[in-house]
């Protein structure tokens, strides 16, 4: 197939664009390199050094003989995301450019208005560029688990089933966000229903939960594919930080009690999702929701996780609890169904298998890159005026080439 990676360069993106080549397909990239932008404003890089993406290719291509295409470019800009569309002439195309962390999306009034214009911009003008050029192109979204919510009900597949006055229907199960980012998502959600409802575009719509590890088998090919690793407090996830933090002798930061509860699953995975997403299509005015996460844990027993894993490799690992930063229950029912993705071939990798490989020894290699100021939570959701620049001052930055 041909299939279009927009936010390629990203670390869910990188990812996937190696693995969709190695198996065969047609793979392009489509990047505007402002997630290494967003690493300039805020100070942080990420544990692993990554190479500008020119010479990742290259590698790529002198490892494996394949040669991925690469468009540089903003999807909301229509008339480049139009011509991407309309020159490579995809057969899928998967959707990860979009800004993709709650707290970023709430240091203030600039950075939530900003994440919403690029998501949901960039996803209305991906509809109509669909719709003029490629109505039969599947498109793949990147959704996220945190449109839910933490009900105190079962969280369906995307739809629900409800009785209400003697009558029943099928529809949206409802969302309860908790950042602007994922007000986003919902946003997105909407969107892609509606243009598939009225356009009979087809879409399937993965809401994935948090993604752990660095390692695929095409990133161990040669140290310059090597993916992203975040551990800092607005982009790092909680499980990559503990394992920094583990590294080197920092005590595991848990917000709060640390009851809050998220679906997880490995990067292998990812990609794996992607291709049977890929593989089995929507039909023409459908839009699937799958929700893309293999296991369940709190924040707490992922820090228990950690500390034993730490205590193999000789490590001395402490837990230490802070003020929840964000506003969200510290202890809540959550129990999503996940079903979908198995049936049709998906078999999982489990953190109790990888942790130590795809990121404990990770963390441990790359230790001496660590910055230890990145740990502690300074975005309040509380506080609209957070201590960081509007996106504004750094808009005509330079863009760091590692």
């Amino acid at each position: 197939m041909r299939i279009a990676v927009l936010g390629g360069d990203g670390y869910c993106g990188w990812a996937t664009a190696l693995y969709l080549s190695k198996q065969g397909h047609s793979v392009a990239i489509v990047d505007n390199f402002v997630r290494r932008l967003w690493d300039f404003e805020l100070g942080a890089q990420t544990l692993t050094p990554i190479r500008p993406l020119p010479e990742r290719l290259d590698a790529w291509r002198r490892r494996t003989g394949k040669t991925i295409q690469s468009f540089v470019g903003d999807v909301t800009d229509y008339e480049f995301l139009g011509s991407v569309i309309r020159d490579f002439e995809p057969e899928a195309v998967v959707h990860f450019a979009e800004q993709r962390s709650a707290p970023y999306s709430m240091i203030d009034r600039g950075h939530a208005v900003g994440t919403q214009v690029n998501n949901v911009v960039g996803t209305l003008n991906l509809l109509f560029a669909l719709r003029e050029l490629r109505p039969d192109c599947h498109l793949i979204k990147l959704g996220t688990m945190g449109e839910y919510g933490t009900p105190n009900i079962d969280i369906e597949e995307g739809y629900i089933e409800i009785e209400h006055n003697g009558r029943k229907d099928v529809l949206p199960y409802p969302k309860q966000p908790g950042s602007f980012y994922h007000l986003s998502k919902v946003h997105d959600s909407h969107n892609i229903l509606f243009a598939c409802r009225i356009w009979k575009l087809r879409a399937t719509d993965l809401n994935q939960g948090v993604v752990y590890g660095a390692v695929t088998d095409e990133t161990a090919l040669d140290e310059a594919l090597i993916n992203r690793f975040d551990y800092d407090e607005v982009f790092g996830t909680v499980l990559n930080r503990y394992c920094a933090q583990a590294a080197v002798g920092h005590p595991l930061t848990v917000y709060g009690k640390g009851g809050q509860t998220r679906g997880f699953l490995d990067i292998r995975d990812t990609v794996r999702c992607i291709e049977i997403a890929c593989a089995n299509p929507a039909a023409p005015g459908e839009c699937r929701v799958y929700n893309q996460f293999t296991e369940q844990f709190s924040v707490l027993e992922l820090a228990q996780m950690v500390k034993a894993a730490g205590k193999k490799m000789g490590l001395k690992v402490e837990i230490d609890h802070l003020p929840d930063p964000r506003v969200e229950a510290e202890a809540h029912y959550y129990n999503a169904k996940h079903s979908k993705l198995v049936d049709l071939g998906l078999r999982p990798h489990l953190l109790s298998e990888s942790l130590l490989d795809s990121l404990m020894n990770i963390a441990v290699e790359y230790r001496d890159r660590v910055d230890q100021s990145l740990f502690l939570p300074r975005v309040n959701w509380r506080n609209a005026t957070n201590d960081r620049r509007p996106i504004a001052a750094v808009a005509s930055a330079p863009i760091p080439s590692a």
